[in-house]
């Protein structure tokens, strides 16, 4: 049986720091205390709007890092030019709206797409494992295959909300298990991510196929009673059992 890899998001700590506008919390050194307590990746997503994560944040943690740091960017030619400057590992390409709190779904993999297909190509060759961000959905997974990318992950936030306010969840669970199987027939490494909590991460984590789950929001949120060590170790923990 494959490990299910842990990326551990640390958007939400730069966020705190820029409450206040302060030098901390440090972004970086939760991406280090991450790595030191069992984490397989970090992520960070450079907003457009850069509203926590900036690229004195990217540099620095991409100096420092030695596990794979998985850089979120919106499909525009400014992160490009970022993200083919900084060489990240991984690259996940998201939808971006400046208006939403936060990823509100998967990308329209209709809209823009030959700019899609041409960003993709330059970050391959620049040698980062590319990934799209979508919905559960069999079309986009085809759509995802002939784009030539590594990887998707499938948003999860649906599912997470339905779980979280005790409704019925079990068409969403079922959409995921069947893209999760779909994915994995057309040879994409599938990824899990958006609004996961202790109890959605266990849920899911019994789906054979899905390789890696992407956590931040509520593991940071933890992270203020429980410690960041103690909430990354219990996360591991479900994602074994």
């Amino acid at each position: 049986m494959k490990k299910i890899r842990l990326g551990v998001n640390i958007d939400h700590v730069a966020t705190v720091r820029n409450a206040r506008g302060e030098a901390y919390p440090s972004p970086l050194r939760a991406a280090l205390l991450a790595e030191k307590n069992g984490a397989d990746s970090v992520t960070i997503h450079l907003r457009e709007d850069r509203r926590h994560i900036n690229e004195f944040d990217l540099k620095k943690i991409i100096k420092k890092l030695k596990i794979p740091l998985n850089l979120e960017i919106a499909a525009t030619k400014e992160m490009l030019k970022i993200a083919t400057r900084s060489k990240p590992p991984f690259i996940c390409i998201v939808p971006e709206k400046r208006k939403e709190i936060t990823t509100e779904g998967g990308l329209n993999l209709n809209h823009n797409k030959n700019f899609l297909k041409i960003l993709i190509n330059k970050l391959k060759k620049n040698k980062s494992r590319v990934s799209l961000f979508i919905e559960p959905s069999i079309k986009d997974l085809k759509h995802a295959k002939k784009l030539n990318v590594d990887c998707v992950e499938i948003h999860t936030g649906k599912l997470c909300n339905l779980i979280n306010k005790k409704k019925n969840y079990k068409n969403e669970l079922k959409k995921i298990q069947d893209s999760v199987q779909n994915g994995n027939e057309l040879g994409l490494e599938i990824h899990a991510g958006h609004g996961l909590t202790y109890t959605s991460a266990k849920i899911l984590s019994k789906i054979k196929g899905i390789q890696e789950f992407n956590i931040g929001h509520y593991l940071i949120g933890e992270s203020i009673f429980e410690g960041l060590p103690a909430v990354i170790k219990r996360f591991k923990q479900i994602l074994k059992s």
